[in-house]
């Protein structure tokens, strides 16, 4: 028997769901876009990928500061939680450089209470349907990826260069040039067949594109980075692009992906992520 314990601190959940293993849960429109499923195979990157000259990687962050009970004027008493969150750019050319960085704070309650002022700040309220923490992360994610997306498009995009979204490219990110990169694994694109070449890639390498989604479609594919965990997906990512671009254009990125992205991997004295 061998069990191997997962690095990712418990608060990020894990990089795999359980439900990767199992039958796709979402639509696989097209696993032939880019080779035929009989030739699937890992494929090596190029040795001089042409790519964009500058990337600009955009994240952002959320915390729950405190969990707080609400009463309000009716004497109705409710749950809610204070919680701050972020979002920023990093250009990547020559040098990395933040160019972008921005904080907001959130009083998440049912019913919508008005501003709590602190000595850190003003935490501006947000109302939900419900009383669950579930439902609070939830509006908390929905409000930093608007902020994600709101950062990106006041970007003065030229010729050469490329947004890469951390998370998938949809929830109005309609930025073009744009790479969504998913670092954990939540659904099965794949059926079993497929989905062996993932488990068969190494550092640097990627699978054929494959379409998904019918009513938002995207070109997606796996790429390996660099890692020394043993289990079958470590240090595997899914990225994406939109599917209304040229076939051989979405290919290049998706070569450029496999061949630039090991480059920006983390480490585990940085990130317990890591790669």
């Amino acid at each position: 028997m061998r069990i191997e314990i997962e690095s990712w601190s418990p608060e990020y959940g894990a990089p795999m769901d359980a439900e990767v293993l199992r039958p796709p849960t979402e639509t696989l429109v097209d696993a032939s876009v880019e080779r035929h499923r009989d030739d699937w195979v890992p494929i090596e990157p190029p040795d001089a990928a042409e790519g964009p000259e500058v990337l600009y990687f955009v994240d952002g962050v959320r915390r729950i500061d405190a969990r707080v009970w609400i009463t309000g004027d009716d004497g109705e008493v409710r749950p809610g939680v204070c919680a701050t969150f972020a979002a920023g750019i990093v250009r990547c050319a020559q040098d990395a450089e933040v160019i972008e960085a921005r904080v907001e704070r959130r009083l998440v309650s049912r019913g919508g209470p008005g501003a709590f002022q602190t000595d850190a700040g003003e935490y501006t309220p947000r109302a939900v349907p419900e009383d669950d923490l579930d439902t609070f992360f939830a509006a908390l994610q929905t409000d930093m990826r608007a902020m994600e997306a709101s950062i990106a498009r006041a970007l003065e995009l030229g010729t050469g260069d490329l947004v890469i979204f951390d998370g998938p490219i949809g929830e109005g990110r309609d930025v073009r040039p744009a790479l969504g990169y998913i670092k954990s694994h939540r659904v099965a694109y794949l059926d079993e067949t497929l989905g062996k070449v993932v488990g068969e890639l190494t550092a640097g390498q990627r699978t054929p594109m494959f379409v998904i989604g019918e009513k938002f479609p995207r070109y997606t594919w796996y790429v390996r980075l660099p890692s020394s965990g043993a289990a079958p997906w470590s240090g595997i990512v899914r990225c994406e692009v939109v599917g209304d671009m040229d076939v051989g254009e979405a290919a290049g990125l998706a070569n450029f992906s496999s061949s630039a992205l090991p480059r920006f991997a983390s480490e585990s004295h940085k990130d317990p992520r890591a790669p």
